[in-house]
Order: structure tokens, then C-alpha cells, then sequence
């Protein structure tokens, strides 16, 4: 992994995220958004040629969300489900 975040940067995001960070948690901060980084980069190495941008993943429609939007669809809620449920 290549180190590109510092703990300076580290230091400047927790103020930016208002995030308390205790000086223990520091490296562990400073590992994930490197990390994060690398994977990005990995990322940006992939052939996308002659796949569309897309603005959002909610323009996928149902295509996105395949098997599971197809049991969302399936799933049905009687029995004890719906006996049990708030306000039955």
C-alpha cells in the first residue's frame, strides 16, 4: 500500500468531520483512507470502455437490483407477520 494520506491529512478530515479522534486511533484512521485510496486507484485501472456513465445507480432501474428486487416483489406478509406488526 502506498501511502498518500498523512496524518496531518487524517488530523484536517476529523476537524473537517467534526470527528473527536483519539491519538490511538489515528493509525487506524490513517490505514482505512489509504487503503480506501488504493482500492479507488484499482478501480480507475478497469477497461469501462463501452459501458454508459451513470449519474446515479437509481438509473439501473430493476437491472441493478435483479434476484433481490425479484424476491422484494415475491415476498408476501400474512400470518403472524402481519398479526404481529404494529398496529394490527
Amino acid at each position: 500500500m502506498t501511502a498518500k494520506v498523512t496524518v496531518e491529512d487524517v488530523e484536517r478530515v476529523a476537524e473537517l468531520a467534526h470527528l473527536e479522534l483519539k491519538p490511538e486511533e489515528t493509525p487506524r484512521m490513517l490505514h482505512d483512507l489509504n487503503a480506501i485510496l488504493d482500492y479507488v486507484a484499482e478501480l480507475n485501472e478497469l477497461d469501462t470502455t463501452g459501458v454508459a456513465p451513470l449519474a446515479q445507480v437509481s438509473e439501473l432501474g430493476e437491472r441493478g437490483c435483479g434476484e433481490r428486487a425479484a424476491r422484494r416483489r415475491a415476498a408476501t406478509f400474512t400470518g403472524s407477520r402481519c398479526r404481529d406488526a404494529p398496529g394490527a
